[in-house]
């Protein structure tokens, strides 16, 4: 194209400079013309066609294009788009980064040619949309995080919820697998029906039985009456059954078997009775190691890991500690604590070195102790607890030895690239020990 030709260094002086990505493509989805912007938000180093774009991100740009404009009322869209202008968005994941990009895009007549083109202008709206996740948390029934671990979780569960499929959450307590449950549930089509949730772990196993499946009067000493268990109240809904791993072997063939059929019988009873449940469970163990070991029975590790999802632990996402510190101390001031306290620069390193083994659960307990031990309005040190105080050997270490390590990462980074997972092979240490030397060095 001659009138391109002419025009790109014009247009290159205009938007080789900006943040927003630039694409220029012809009817064949070649790329004609790209910014450097373009290929940073795509994490490609070069652009050649949208193709290429699909192999190597996900991005299916002529099937978006489509979509958006059908959901924009174009009848005519299956055959050629009619509607001119555009825009939709798409998660783009590269190193380990996840991007929110909204494309807007139009087609063009260049001048003195019969030829059209199709201008792509790409945004990152990451920020904006983290911000939604934190502020409006209650559109993903309270999640706070930013982390893209947590992101690819909620978009799994996007997908399966409308499902009836078994989902196993694993994961460290204290994680949030109870609030994962419960917004499968929220979103699954069985969301009007109940939500029983049983922690296998806190009752007794002499009692479990009874508890899920219910019993008749006389089954045993002190069945005074019939009594319904849980699989029965969570008819029509969904049964949570945290700490699936604390059920007991003998238990898990009657329990599979009422998965498997959605029948059982009651303790005592030898009368069937029919429900419509959905199983989700959650336990702090590997399941699958305790098959091999032949603590946990395979069948029924296969009946409820149709869809397996891993919760990660605090230490995993340590950028999510500053979201939940403010979540939690305005949780705590809504519950009468004073509004007025600050967290000292020693103290929010120390909340971020520390390695919180039990999750989001320690960390709150952790900020109100701090609260109610706070003096003059201000959380120091010695208001946290002893398990924090202590780990990182506080006070910190001098300023020399902080400053050399400060350069030893600033020059691991260099020589990776920025690719942090490179930097702390090379420093011989693991991603989130490099995180958190960044974030207490004021490097993130």
């Amino acid at each position: 194209m001659d009138t391109l030709a002419q025009l790109t260094p014009l247009i290159d002086a205009v938007v080789s400079h900006i943040h927003e990505g630039v694409i220029l493509t012809d009817s064949r989805g070649a790329i004609l013309y790209n910014n450097q912007a373009a290929c940073r938000l795509l994490g490609l180093s070069t652009l050649t066609s949208v193709h290429e774009i699909k192999e190597n991100t996900g991005v299916n740009l002529p099937k978006s294009i489509l979509r958006a404009a059908i959901d924009a009322g174009d009848k005519d869209a299956a055959a050629r788009p009619s509607i001119d202008a555009l825009d939709f968005e798409q998660r783009v994941t590269c190193d380990g980064i996840t991007r929110f990009v909204q494309f807007k895009t139009r087609t063009l007549l260049l001048p003195g040619s019969t030829n059209k083109v199709r201008l792509i202008v790409l945004s990152d709206i990451s920020e904006r949309r983290k911000l939604e996740a934190v502020f409006h948390d209650n559109l993903n029934s309270g999640l706070i995080t930013q982390a893209p671990q947590m992101y690819e979780i909620t978009d799994t569960i996007e997908q399966v919820a409308p499902t009836r499929a078994p989902i196993v959450l694993q994961g460290e307590s204290g994680t949030g697998k109870t609030l994962f449950a419960r917004m499968i549930h929220s979103k699954s089509s069985c969301s009007n029906g109940p939500l029983v949730e049983v922690n296998c772990a806190a009752i007794p196993e002499s009692l479990l039985e009874s508890e899920l499946f219910g019993h008749v009067k006389g089954a045993f000493t002190g069945a005074i009456s019939d009594r319904a268990g849980r699989l029965q109240a969570a008819n029509g809904g969904t049964l949570f059954l945290d700490e699936i791993s604390e059920i007991p072997l003998h238990l898990q063939p009657k329990l599979l078997k009422a998965l498997e059929e959605q029948c059982f019988q009651m303790v005592g009873s030898d009368k069937n009775i029919q429900v419509d449940i959905r199983i989700i469970a959650a336990t702090n163990r590997n399941l699958r190691d305790m098959v091999d070991a032949g603590e946990f029975r395979a069948d029924l590790y296969y009946r409820l890991a149709v869809i397996p999802v891993y919760v990660p632990a605090l230490r995993e996402r340590l950028g999510d500690i500053p979201l939940l510190i403010r979540h939690i101390f305005d949780r705590l001031v809504s519950r009468g604590y004073p509004d007025n306290v600050q967290f000292s620069e020693d103290v929010m390193r120390l909340l971020m070195d520390y390695p919180w083994p039990g999750n989001v659960r320690e960390l709150a307990n952790a900020i109100e102790h701090g609260l109610i031990l706070a003096k003059n309005g201000c959380i120091t040190p010695l208001c946290l607890p002893a398990d924090v105080r202590n780990y990182s050997n506080y006070p910190h270490a001098d300023e020399d030895h902080l400053e050399q390590q400060r350069h030893e990462i600033e020059d691991a980074l260099i020589k990776a690239q920025g690719n942090r997972a490179e930097a702390a092979r090379a420093l011989g240490i693991d991603r989130s020990t490099l995180w958190r030397r960044m974030q207490r060095l004021g490097l993130a």
